[in-house]
């Protein structure tokens, strides 16, 4: 079975896999994928064929998943306070000084 797989899908099953080991082996209680980790084994599970995608982390549902995720963080309109923005200090004074020098 190893002899018809290609050397280049090895080897991309070797570094997801690899990858994955070093995401358990990290000192806390629960090992959370940081984005970086996320976007490295999409990258090479993308390039895996389909019947190697099985048991891995990054399922296509997974992939899925993360990739909502991002592009709602990405989307979300941050909030403002409603109306016009404040004019700065020196501005302010600059305008009202220039409307006593020049009254017409």
């Amino acid at each position: 079975m190893l002899l018809a797989r290609t050397d280049a899908a090895k080897d991309i099953e070797i570094l997801v896999l690899r990858h994955q080991l070093a995401v358990l082996h990290r000192k806390t209680p629960r090992p959370r994928m940081s984005w970086g980790d996320r976007a490295f084994i999409a990258a090479l599970v993308r390039r895996l064929p389909r019947h190697r995608r099985i048991g891995l982390f990054a399922t296509p549902a997974t992939i899925l998943r993360w990739h909502r995720r991002l592009v709602a963080r990405h989307w979300t309109t941050h909030h403002r306070q409603p109306g016009r923005p404040t004019i700065p200090a020196g501005l302010r004074t600059l305008a009202v000084r220039l409307a006593t020098e020049n009254p017409t």
